[in-house]
């Protein structure tokens, strides 16, 4: 999909300007001005049996390494295909639809605690199936692991760290004031970690439950999900046996301004159904939903 529709005075390189929104709602951001202010907490956890019987046979089938990360990813964007009030973002105490899905992760550039990490930035558009999920990822991934070359981000980060302290907090100042007024300079913007649909990491990796983890207040990052290690747990069957199930836990962290409680939770309803039964996620959607004006 991409940005197809005509820019606007008002929009930006990255969203265009949602106009028709309830006087409520395009109120909200001048109350809560800061994501920090608006962010609220969402924890659950999905039963992967079936989940896990997907990825297997993904794996065997050609994709290896097909995991649960590429299944977060991909099930979010059907999720904003569906639900496009998720995909928007707050800038200058205004509301945006993003023009598509920017996905940011925090990549080690080697497996080794004293590595140096690095920010990647994958774009996706809302049609986008788990296949293009995984040859996107894997290919950024690979640019950052095998290639060894630098991202955008540590080029932008490496040229500002040079600056005296007091001058580079000026200049982050007035990053901040460009990106108020929508002016932001698109190659910053591209190269930026904070401006993006969501990050997602993956603590169960590393073996370890999922964390809240903060918003940032620079930027337009509106959510934030991690999920941890597997769990298995036992439970008592209708007819009084155990079964022993294995569950994955995972938290997000929100832009409530964005929109209303009642789209975020039917919107996480059906996350939550794809991420365990994700088989619809082997082609594009019937239909794009398309936010309001």
């Amino acid at each position: 999909m991409g940005n197809s529709a005509k820019r606007r005075f008002g929009d930006r390189s990255d969203g265009r300007r949602l106009r028709s929104l309830d006087p409520l709602n395009a109120m909200v951001p001048f109350v809560m001005r800061t994501r920090n202010d608006s962010t609220n907490f969402f924890s659950d956890s999905v039963e992967i049996t079936e989940t896990e019987r997907y990825l297997r046979a993904k794996r065997i089938h050609g994709y290896p390494g097909m995991g649960l990360l590429h299944l977060f990813i991909a099930t979010y964007i059907r999720t904003a295909s569906q639900y496009p009030s998720i995909n928007r973002f707050i800038s200058g105490q205004r509301i945006y639809a993003r023009h598509n899905i920017e996905f940011v992760m925090i990549v080690k550039k080697e497996m080794r605690a004293d590595a140096p990490e690095t920010s990647i930035k994958v774009i996706f558009e809302l049609t986008d199936t788990i296949y293009d999920v995984y040859r996107k990822v894997n290919e950024e991934i690979a640019k950052v692991k095998n290639g060894g070359e630098d991202t955008e981000a540590d080029k932008l980060a490496q040229a500002f760290i040079r600056l005296p302290r007091l001058f580079l907090r000026f200049v982050v100042r007035c990053l901040e004031i460009l990106d108020y007024f929508g002016l932001m300079p698109k190659m910053i913007l591209d190269a930026s970690p904070f401006h993006g649909t969501l990050v997602i990491t993956d603590l169960g990796s590393i073996g370890l439950p999922p964390i809240y983890h903060h918003l940032y207040n620079f930027g337009n990052m509106p959510v934030f999900i991690a999920f941890g290690a597997k769990r298995k747990t036992r439970e008592i069957r209708a007819d009084g046996s155990v079964a022993e199930r294995k569950y994955i836990d995972y938290k997000l962290a929100m832009d409530e301004r964005c929109c209303d409680g009642f789209v975020f939770s039917q919107a996480f309803r059906l996350y939550k159904s794809i991420l365990r039964k994700p088989h619809i996620l082997d082609r594009p959607p019937e239909t794009v939903v398309r936010d309001v004006d």
